[in-house]
């Protein structure tokens, strides 16, 4: 089972943006990643990490088919668990890309933590900003 811990930030909100997150198997970290995504939401931000960490683990472990999503993104979680409607376009085009990724694994859970708890993924956000490393 891998966990993964995902953030999106943006300056400005929209404002330049980027995303991060951390693949974790067993306590130890696999694989860390963040990009600048440049003017966006935050809620933009926050599902782009989404969908490029399940794309990330679908390309380079594709023998892991399980799957536990931590973010700090209310909004995020509870749309993606059907407890609240996108309705935001953009969101709504990321939402069903996640959904037809999510087709990959057997086991696919997305649960919502504090931001205390998700501070690794916030500092690469950090990182991404300071180093404008660009997708």
């Amino acid at each position: 089972m891998l966990e993964v811990y995902i953030d999106g930030a943006s300056r400005g909100n929209p404002g330049e943006a980027s995303y991060a997150y951390v693949i974790k198997e067993r306590n130890k970290t696999i694989a860390e990643k963040y990009y600048c995504i440049g003017r966006s939401t935050n809620n933009v931000a926050e599902y782009t990490a989404l969908v490029n960490v399940l794309e990330d683990i679908v390309k380079n472990f594709s023998d892991k088919k399980e799957v536990i999503v931590y973010s700090d993104s209310e909004l995020l979680v509870k749309q993606i668990n059907g407890v609240y409607k996108v309705k935001d376009v953009k969101i709504k085009i990321l939402y069903e890309k996640i959904k037809e990724i999510s087709k990959s694994f057997l086991f696919m859970k997305v649960v919502h933590i504090p931001r205390e708890m998700n501070k690794r993924a916030d500092e690469l956000c950090n990182i991404s900003f300071k180093t404008n490393k660009f997708k």
